[in-house]
């Protein structure tokens, strides 16, 4: 498989480590950690780390988190996975994205470093960020967990400055198995000593193993409900924990999951002892990008449909998303909702569909050319049990919902955040 990138120095480099390691993914530290003594452990050098594990919101909650510090006027560096269109998007400088000349010249480095030793590619790519952001003064450092936390490869940092775990579902069952708890167990190996983690709102079973780790190592644990809280007041929000009362616009990103994410963000920043202003946080909550999350979208692909139809995309693409997902849509009462699905092998694509098919009008199945791992669209109509019509492509689908007439209707391209990636690479 080869990582997408826009610059082929960067390909090449990925495509010579990817030969290293017969797995994509192994949860293991130890590798890592030698890695990185060669390298002269650049991940003890970075600036104040927020660390944010969980299932859903992640990347979402680090694009708040960004913003606030932003807007807070700190020169803020974002570590996230996976990227939608170019792979230098996993990193952001303080200055902006790293080009693709420093981030080859990173990888290089890591490679050189590695000396040809067994390293999978995201810890090779965990190593080159912190290689990056070693050199780069900045003020904030926020790290996204790529997978579970205990034996991610962003949990060699030793001593973040605080942690953050978003909504835990089920999702990556061959690497964290199918129980919540077992699950949950595995997010909440982020947690250090003395470090306070900010946690949001939780299935009770799960709260009880994040408290219970938290009293275990003496990680102050602030959970969403009892130590902090957010909602709708008015036109805006209003946030409120042990240091007072924000009251806050709306956030920039749509959906009403990302209030719960924006609050995580806010929590996590005000325990951080860094000192943000108030007003930081309701610019950062009215500024904050992130793609391919409940993201409207125009031409070309919106010029597919009537003039007065709606197109939408969202990387929601396990059980837990697909609630969340469905829990925004049913709210949309004004316009019959087509669903366009695209979704990534190895998913639980029934339990992804289930809440969401209810609500639909039509249901299309996809599979887009250079899609990573895309499940085949006979196998998604399979697990909508034949609700889901076979599309082709998503413009092949779009074509063909058009073709249909009928009233002015809202589309909503979801299922896989590689298909996020595909489509808005059209």
């Amino acid at each position: 498989m080869r990582e997408h990138s826009l610059d082929p120095r960067v390909d090449d480099v990925l495509e010579r480590l990817l030969a290293l390691f017969p797995r994509a993914i192994d949860l293991s530290l130890d590798r890592l950690r030698v890695l990185l003594d060669r390298l002269g452990n650049p991940e003890r050098r970075l600036a104040p780390v927020l660390h944010v594990a969980g299932t859903n919101g992640k990347g979402s909650t680090c694009a708040f988190a960004r913003a606030i510090g932003e807007a807070a006027g700190l020169r803020v560096q974002v570590y996230t996975s996976p990227h939608l269109i170019d792979f230098n998007e996993r990193i952001r400088l303080s200055n902006g994205l790293v080009s693709h000349a420093a981030l080859a010249d990173a990888l290089e480095a890591v490679e050189r470093a590695n000396t040809g030793a067994p390293i999978t590619v995201f810890e090779v790519i965990t190593a080159a960020a912190f290689l990056l952001f070693a050199g780069d003064p900045a003020d904030l450092c926020i790290l996204e967990v790529g997978l579970g936390g205990r034996g991610d490869a962003t949990n060699v940092i030793e001593r973040p400055r605080v942690c953050a775990i978003t909504a835990i579902s089920i999702d990556h069952r061959e690497f964290l198995g199918d129980e919540l708890t077992g699950i949950a167990a595995e997010k909440a190996g982020i947690m250090k000593p003395g470090v306070p983690v900010a946690v949001g709102a939780q299935p009770a079973e799960v709260l009880r193993v994040l408290d219970e780790r938290a009293r275990s190592v003496g990680a102050p644990l602030l959970a969403h409900g009892r130590d902090w809280r957010i909602g709708p007041k008015g036109d805006g929000l209003i946030y409120e924990d042990q240091a007072g009362r924000l009251a806050l616009p709306p956030p920039s990103l749509a959906g009403g999951f990302q209030v719960e994410n924006a609050g995580i963000a806010i929590a996590a920043l005000r325990a951080s002892g860094l000192g943000f202003p108030e007003a930081a946080f309701g610019r950062g909550l009215s500024t904050a990008e992130w793609p391919g999350r409940l993201q409207r979208l125009g031409p070309p692909l919106s010029a597919l449909l009537p003039r007065d139809w709606e197109l939408w995309l969202d990387g929601a693409h396990n059980p837990g998303g697909g609630l969340a997902l469905a829990a925004h849509v049913a709210a949309w009462t004004d316009k019959p909702l087509h669903l366009v699905i695209g979704m990534k092998q190895g998913k639980d694509a029934a339990e992804f569909l289930r809440p969401l098919l209810p609500l639909a009008a039509s249901v299309w199945a996809v599979a887009e050319p250079g899609q990573h791992l895309a499940l085949a669209v006979e196998d998604v109509v399979l697990a909508s049990d034949g609700v889901a019509r076979p599309g082709g492509t998503v413009t092949e689908a779009l074509t063909q919902l058009a073709a249909l007439g009928g009233p002015a209707g809202r589309v909503v391209i979801c299922g896989s955040l590689y298909l996020a990636g595909a489509v808005l690479r059209l």
